[in-house]
């Protein structure tokens, strides 16, 4: 024997069927979507400015190393504009700061505080003087290099740097010189 369904709940089954395939069309385009803009997004990434790739170089400041008493390890580096340098505060009563007049025209100065990492970006290419504040006087400096400007050789150490300073760039220049960077 054949029963019929009553109108109502047939209508009420045809508005859901189709409610319900209306949202899967819903869901399969919008995944669609989704898909195409992550895409995007990742093409558009491939194809950013240097500093989304930039390097973070590490730098210890010690007590001691091979090269003597109070160093930066390594204390010469040659990066690309956008890379960053990581200052390591690896021994206690040391930080890492600019040296006025070792830096490209219009490079931010930068000063880290004592027992504390620092991390700074250099952008503009040329040479950079770092110096530890309180070791200054005992020549605990670094060099670094970034593009592909002057090199150490070049370098104009300004003269109210102190001597043990001085000695020490002329060490830095020399090293690098010899590995050829």
């Amino acid at each position: 024997m054949f029963h019929a369904l009553p109108p109502a709940f047939v209508a009420q089954s045809a508005r859901g069927l189709i409610h319900s395939h209306s949202r899967r069309h819903f869901h399969r385009r919008s995944r669609w979507l989704f898909n195409a803009f992550a895409l995007l997004a990742l093409a558009c990434a491939a194809h950013a400015p240097a500093p989304a790739w930039a390097k973070t170089w590490e730098v210890k400041m010690l007590n001691r190393n091979a090269t003597g008493p109070m160093p930066f390890e390594p204390d010469y580096l040659h990066i690309a504009p956008g890379d960053k340098v990581k200052f390591l505060a690896v021994h206690n009563g040391h930080n890492a700061a600019s040296i006025p007049g070792m830096a490209p025209e219009g490079a931010p100065s930068f000063t880290g505080k004592i027992n504390e990492e620092i991390e700074v970006a250099f952008e503009q290419p040329g040479l950079y003087g770092v110096r530890c504040m309180p070791h200054y006087t005992m020549g605990m400096v670094m060099l670094i290099r970034v593009g592909d400007g002057p090199g150490p050789q070049q370098m104009q150490i300004p003269p109210e740097v102190p001597a043990a300073a001085q000695k020490r760039f002329h060490e830095i220049a020399a090293r690098a010189q010899q590995a050829g960077k």
